[in-house]
């Protein structure tokens, strides 16, 4: 794809974030566009953000569990930057005038103590190298419209991120087992769903080295503080204004979060 081409698509992305409008699908426009291709439309779009002042302070695993990957109809997993204005505090409300046609998951979040670079980041190395985990909400979006995506738009689109709140309590992994801690899923005070750790690539450690070696793959490492969102645990839920959600995970801890206008 033209470098050109990567440029515009890039800030239409953009442009559909800033005016909370959605597009149609990359893919419906650019049938040839690679995954790679994707991905540097979405360096644009990030770029853009950045350029406005948000600063890095994670990264993102998307499409790890088979509930998501059967819901959205990709295969593979992606993965995206998360950003400082993406950050909900506990206990702050999430307003519906910033989003487009959200979504929320729970998962496990990772806050590293050490650098991970890839080719080669294992399990133990990731354990070895996170200070902590903590329960999470991500809030997916797509700028893509009706979420009509294959594998290339959500790539383009920052793996669909949103906006993340953590819980407030921090763990340390040693001594858990993650694949088998339970998740359990309410909205509105009825139980939504349940899932457990390993429908993440099997593991949530797994899915973060899985991401230490493909960006590793691309000069690219998983920093010391960085927050790391290992991937959704169980199917994402469809929010409106007024709905409040609960996650808790066993041996970990808990985390909320309300909607409003």
């Amino acid at each position: 794809m033209e470098p050109a081409l990567i440029e515009r698509l890039g800030d239409e992305l953009h442009a559909a974030w800033t005016d909370r409008q959605a597009i149609d699908p990359l893919t419906s426009r650019h049938p040839d566009i690679s995954i790679e291709d994707a991905y540097h439309v979405q360096q644009r779009m990030v770029g853009r953000r950045l350029d406005a002042g948000a600063r890095v302070v994670g990264k993102k695993i998307g499409v790890t569990s088979q509930a998501v990957m059967d819901m959205l109809g990709v295969y593979q997993p992606d993965f995206g930057y998360l950003l400082s204005d993406m950050v909900v505090a506990p206990g702050e409300a999430v307003s519906m005038s910033g989003l487009i046609q959200p979504k929320a998951e729970g998962e496990i979040a990772f806050i590293l103590k050490k650098d991970l670079r890839g080719p080669g980041v294992t399990v133990s190395d990731v354990l070895a190298a996170t200070e902590a985990v903590t329960v999470c909400f991500e809030i997916v979006d797509s700028r893509i419209r009706d979420w009509k995506i294959k594998i290339q738009d959500t790539v383009a689109d920052n793996a669909s991120c949103g906006v993340f709140v953590l819980g407030d309590r921090l763990v340390s992994p040693r001594g858990l087992d993650l694949r088998t801690c339970g998740m359990v899923f309410e909205k509105n005070g009825e139980l939504l769903g349940t899932g457990a750790g390993a429908a993440a690539l099997g593991h949530p450690a797994n899915a973060v080295a899985w991401l230490a070696n493909a960006l590793g793959a691309l000069g690219v490492g998983l920093n010391a503080g960085e927050i790391i969102l290992s991937g959704a645990l169980a199917a994402m839920t469809p929010v409106v204004a007024g709905d409040s959600l609960q996650v808790s995970i066993g041996g970990i801890g808990a985390c909320g979060v309300r909607f409003i206008a």
